[in-house]
């Protein structure tokens, strides 16, 4: 009878013990889940965006999503460990007048460099650059009003001359003008080194191929590298 009841206490003994591990152990599983829910969030928080506002071009038309050039430039920005997300917001077809009416809809997330890449379309389909230049003037305004602290670049745009050469050259000029009166960056040209190029150019002529947007993405990078480093 005494050795049973010895050995009875011996097993609740250890029945404790090992409900108390057991105990320990989920608690330390839950504080680690607590831990790394934490960091996420925290990583979460610290990460700025930038938006990439546009056209095909920078949609990447004809092209995965991952080949276009805002993609490639998310591609950069990983390899530095920069805290930026690159969202790629460009529509085939878009021009400064139908960007102007989505605009406050994109902006409906905290955006903290906002890369405006829209007159093309224009250009191609002989919109009158006064009405060009006022579209983008709204997008600009729109984007400063929501956030000022919002970094803004402004892509430049040249087109063929298939409009003349006073509608080409004004076209040109608009984007620099547009830079110069907001105090905005300024990508000379999206298309050096790539426009008329037919190796780096699909079928229509107009859309990069994928090496063609490694290009724009470096002509891109090169302008707005300061801007985030800053």
């Amino acid at each position: 009878m005494r050795i049973l009841l010895i050995f009875c206490y011996i097993l609740l003994f250890t029945l404790c013990v090992s409900c108390g591990e057991s105990a320990n152990q989920k608690e330390k599983s839950n504080s680690k889940d607590i831990i790394e829910t934490e960091a996420k969030k925290q990583k979460t928080a610290d990460q700025k965006v930038i938006l990439f506002f546009g056209t095909s071009l920078t949609a990447g038309m004809g092209l995965d999503l991952n080949e276009a050039f805002p993609a490639v430039i998310q591609g950069k920005i990983d390899s530095l460990s920069l805290p930026f997300e690159v969202v790629n917001a460009g529509l085939s077809g878009e021009t400064t007048a139908s960007g102007k009416n989505r605009i406050n809809w994109v902006l409906n997330q905290k955006i903290d460099v906002f890369v405006l890449e829209l007159g093309a379309n224009d250009g191609l389909r002989g919109v009158p650059l006064k009405e060009t230049k006022s579209n983008l003037q709204a997008i600009i305004d729109v984007v400063k009003e929501k956030n000022p602290d919002t970094k803004i670049v402004l892509v430049g745009m040249e087109i063929p001359p298939n409009m003349g050469e006073a509608y080409t050259s004004e076209f040109r000029n608009l984007f620099p003008d547009l830079a110069k009166k907001n105090n905005l960056t300024l990508v000379p040209f999206l298309l050096q080194n790539v426009g008329g190029i037919k190796e780096l150019n699909q079928p229509d002529g107009i859309h990069p191929t994928a090496e063609g947007q490694i290009i724009l993405a470096n002509n891109v990078w090169k302008v707005l590298k300061p801007v985030l480093a800053n």
